[in-house]
């Protein structure tokens, strides 16, 4: 039977993706049977599902739970969130093409995303792809990106104290102007 060749064309996508490299835990049953918690980071994420390498083989829809960090966004909340929810395993295909490389690629499907981490991880997808684009853009135009927040100043109390004593050379320059 012939290959069937991928029509390339419109995204099928409903949510957008965008490149991350986030810490991330998948805790599953390995083909064996046997309960397993594997540390990975994943290679893109959307509010729908996320994408990674992993070191064990997970059967196509099973049911993962799935420990992901997202970092703080900037003007939202300063410590990173813990985003903890169900998924389930899409497709997991071996990564190389070299026999002696045993890691996975590993697609899930969230399954109960809370609206306040769907919202979050909307809100970080779309800041990663701005990010993207100004990054691109700056690249283009031979310009330097800008920065995605202001920068802040110290609170005052963090500043360090000024010198109460003139410098040495304004020190005599106002003994030398008293003197005449």
């Amino acid at each position: 039977m012939p290959l069937k060749r991928r029509r390339r064309g419109a995204e099928r996508r409903r949510q957008t993706r965008t490149d991350a490299r986030l810490s991330m835990r998948v805790e599953g049953a390995l083909v064996e049977g046997a309960a397993s918690q594997v540390v990975t980071e994943t290679q893109n994420i959307s509010a729908s599902g996320v994408y990674c390498l992993c070191s064990h083989f997970l059967s196509p829809l099973s049911k993962v739970g799935l420990t992901i960090v997202l970092p703080a966004l900037p003007g939202g909340s300063a410590a990173n969130e813990l985003l903890k929810c169900d998924a389930i395993v899409v497709r997991c295909d071996p990564a190389g093409a070299k026999r002696g490389d045993r890691r996975f690629q590993l697609a899930c499907m969230f399954t109960d995303l809370t609206a306040r981490h769907r919202d979050l991880l909307d809100a970080y997808v779309t800041w990663r792809n701005l990010q993207a684009l100004r990054a691109a853009a700056a690249k283009a135009t031979g310009r330097p990106a800008r920065r995605a927040t202001p920068l802040r100043r110290a609170p005052a109390r963090a500043r360090p104290a000024r010198a109460t004593r003139a410098p040495a050379s304004r020190a005599r320059a106002g003994r030398s102007s008293r003197a005449r």
